[in-house]
């Protein structure tokens, strides 16, 4: 392994039947919920991601929580690293790092007002003429499943505006908005397990992290990275997110993912070569070398 890769899921490697320009059958399921295939992968995409896998250290970094990220059967399977939860757990050959979980309750609990607080304040902002759930994931955050046609315009830009001075970050992907703890950060589980593997001897000291993602909440990764990608649809979109080290894909929609593993693939392949010691030629002609002694 020579590299640590992060991408994240949902509209970025996964996708919703919408998001497919051909009927899903035609594509590879990687997720069923409640006996319903739910999220597919392009055929381009599943193969791409398998060959990957088996050169680099792919690590699914997602808001799923534990129950939810194991719904789903990703080409290259078993990883031996996910994140989960927005960084909230660290999962090694599928169990919870206990170790990672301290870290994070003791950085949300010194980070701001804690969820039953932030849970309180949001119950008297919603209704349920536009809301359908509000749900709370593993006791680190919560979001609301929301009818985006009734959604009222003012609310996302009132609820930033109470939640960042107290240490919270809201993000809207489609349907669901997430109140997050500004502390549960990807960003942070992905350094703090790639600082982790080079001491192990796992991965090479300097070998960089390449990330991906379309959110929000995958912004800080994107940053960290020593490279990465988003694609060309999403919240990061929408907002104009741009950096000098960030590539964007030229496709949208679930074919945005094969646009994003070869990108992984090339880059990696690219930064070989120039790594790569020369061959060194001597002007000797074969069999008249000289020895020196």
């Amino acid at each position: 392994m020579t590299a640590l890769i992060a991408t994240d899921l949902d509209r970025t490697l996964i996708y919703s039947r919408r998001f497919f320009d051909t009927a899903p059958p035609t594509h590879q399921c990687v997720e069923i919920y409640r006996d319903e295939p739910i999220s597919y992968m392009t055929a381009a995409a599943a193969g791409l991601l398998r060959q990957l896998t088996t050169r680099h250290l792919v690590v699914p970094t997602t808001t799923r929580t534990i129950a939810q990220y194991t719904r789903v059967t990703l080409p290259g399977a078993p990883y031996r690293y996910a994140i989960t939860s927005n960084g909230g757990n660290l999962l090694i050959d599928g169990t919870p790092d206990p170790q990672w979980a301290r870290t994070v309750a003791a950085r949300i609990h010194v980070g701001g007002p804690p969820l039953p607080h932030i849970l309180a304040e949001l119950r008297t902002r919603i209704d349920d003429s536009w809301v359908h759930n509000l749900r709370t994931a593993e006791d680190l955050f919560c979001y609301l499943v929301v009818d985006e046609a009734a959604l009222p315009a003012e609310f996302l830009t009132d609820w930033q505006q109470w939640c960042a001075p107290r240490g919270w970050t809201v993000s809207r992907q489609g349907r669901k908005i997430y109140t997050v703890p500004r502390s549960l950060c990807k960003a942070e589980a992905v350094a703090a397990l790639h600082h982790r593997l080079i001491d192990t001897g796992d991965l090479p000291p300097g070998s960089p992290i390449l990330a991906a993602g379309d959110g929000a909440l995958d912004a800080a990764m994107l940053e960290l990275a020593t490279a990465a990608i988003r694609p060309a649809h999403g919240e990061l979109h929408t907002l104009g997110w741009q950096r000098p080290h960030l590539t964007i894909s030229d496709a949208t929609g679930a074919r945005a993912a094969e646009d994003i593993l070869t990108w992984f693939a090339d880059h990696l392949a690219r930064a070989a070569n120039a790594t790569a010691v020369p061959v060194q030629h001597s002007n000797t002609p074969a069999g008249s070398r000289k020895d020196n002694h």
